[in-house]
């Protein structure tokens, strides 16, 4: 240890400013350079998977001989196999058309098509990677082409799936809890009684809604930039090239693609990727609402509302034995802050079209792709880890149900508004039910209450 004369002598050594200066410098370029955020992968997959289009295609219209051809997709596919994945290594935050990562893509299919070919690893003879990898295309055009692609194929194949499941297991609970009868609640206050089946009947239907909202919004995702190359003039491609690789996408993966109607207004703005994130975010709000609902009803055990009961998971506290917290529906709002945070960035990401073209491509693709995998995640474990253990206390919802001070809306048909808030102070500060007010007080027959009430 340094005494304490040592410490104090180091701060009279005078330090070379522009070397300190230098160092940090060049310290935060690297840092910037390097963010340590990269593309997903199934961004990297879709656009290997229009590459290996894009080589038939060309082969097909005779802009490209048969064996670079073959060569270019069978590389096309081990990257979509995952072969290569340490091969990308463009960090997320780069030009803003996504040049980077689609050159990044043309050179190691190029490199591996090459070594096929001629048993050498060579970048660029007899495949090169902008002469034919990236042949007809531009990343101006196929980098939104890949968001539209990642973005559909991950809606469809994982959010949908994951929400129709949560849909399906909701539902199940509302038939289940169909005839258990519980007091409502408005503003966190006692309200009429409910069904318990009608809070789940409700989460159900927000989750069908979702899924409408979602498959709506998708429809403009299954159109293409591709073929419009620099600007939107399809310039230095053939004009059947867009046709036949969206067609072969199509076929391929059970999508309905299609060519933009307009290749200016499909590169210059990202207005589809900000109306499906838009979708999810009100997905995410409708998951907000359901998890922080099953928090409430499972408080407890003991001291809260406690009418539902949630699967214990793992143990809730470090220094509280016994103690069990919704593990589940708290990570679920965790997932739906990061989306709706996400939504943030595409929507100001989406303003970022400057005349021919966006150039704020690459946050957009990672956080689309990031929403919609998060908020599938969310949605299965919600279903499958925590509503479809819920039960209900009966005996709770009962308990409750008959305490209610509520209870005297139902006497304002027979005895208006102000005598019935009278009877309900008067159980208020006796500490006595309703019907016993009523009852004691000669009021109405236990006949009569019961035909209000029932």
């Amino acid at each position: 240890m340094k005494t304490r004369e040592e410490i104090d002598s180091l701060g009279s050594v005078e330090l070379p400013v522009d070397a300190y200066y230098g160092a940090q410098t060049e310290r935060a370029r690297k840092n910037f350079i390097d963010s340590g955020l990269k593309l997903p992968g199934a961004f990297i997959r879709s656009l290997a998977i229009i590459k290996r289009f894009a080589a038939a295609a060309n082969a097909e219209l005779q802009l490209l001989e048969t064996k670079p051809a073959e060569a270019i997709t069978c590389a096309a596919l081990e990257v979509i196999d995952g072969k290569f994945d340490h091969s990308f290594v463009v960090d997320l935050f780069q030009t803003g058309s996504g040049t980077s990562t689609n050159m990044n893509m043309n050179e190691v299919i190029a490199f591996r098509a090459n070594e096929l070919l001629t048993g050498t690893k060579d970048g660029k003879s007899p495949v090169h990677p902008n002469d034919h990898v990236n042949l007809g295309q531009s990343s101006n055009d196929i980098i939104p082409s890949v968001i539209h692609v990642a973005g559909l194929m991950a809606i469809k194949g994982e959010l949908v799936p994951a929400l129709e499941k949560l849909h399906n297991v909701l539902a199940q609970k509302a038939a289940e809890f169909a005839s258990i009868r519980k007091i409502g609640r408005t503003h966190l206050q006692d309200a009429v009684p409910i069904y318990l089946g009608d809070e789940f009947g409700a989460y159900a239907r927000q989750v069908a809604l979702s899924l409408k909202r979602i498959e709506n919004a998708s429809e403009n995702l299954r159109e293409l930039p591709l073929g419009g190359t620099a600007v939107g003039n399809g310039l230095n491609t053939h004009p059947e090239f867009a046709g036949r690789v969206i067609q072969m996408l199509s076929a391929h993966l059970k999508i309905d693609f299609f060519e933009a109607v307009h290749h200016f207004e499909a590169q210059s703005a990202k207005d589809a990727a900000v109306e499906i994130s838009g979708a999810l975010k009100t997905t995410a709000v409708s998951l907000t609402k359901i998890s922080n609902d099953i928090r409430w009803l499972a408080s407890g055990p003991r001291c809260g509302l406690g009418e539902i009961q949630i699967p214990s998971l793992q143990p809730g506290s470090s220094i509280m034995p016994g103690k069990v917290n919704p593990v589940i529906p708290e990570s679920v709002l965790q997932i739906a802050a990061q989306v709706m945070g996400n939504d943030l960035t595409i929507t100001l990401a989406g303003q970022g079209g400057n005349l021919e073209l966006n150039v704020m491509m690459p946050v957009i693709a990672y956080n689309l792709l990031q929403s919609i995998s998060i908020l599938s995640i969310g949605a299965r474990s919600l279903a499958e880890k925590c509503i479809l253990g819920i039960k209900a206390d009966m005996e709770k919802c009962s308990f409750y149900l008959d305490k209610s001070l509520a209870l005297a809306t139902y006497l304002v048909p027979r005895l208006g508004y102000d005598r019935s808030a009278a009877i309900s102070k008067k159980a208020h500060e006796s500490g006595k039910r309703i019907a016993d007010v009523v009852l004691e007080e000669g009021i109405l027959t236990q006949e009569e209450l019961d035909k209000l009430i029932r």
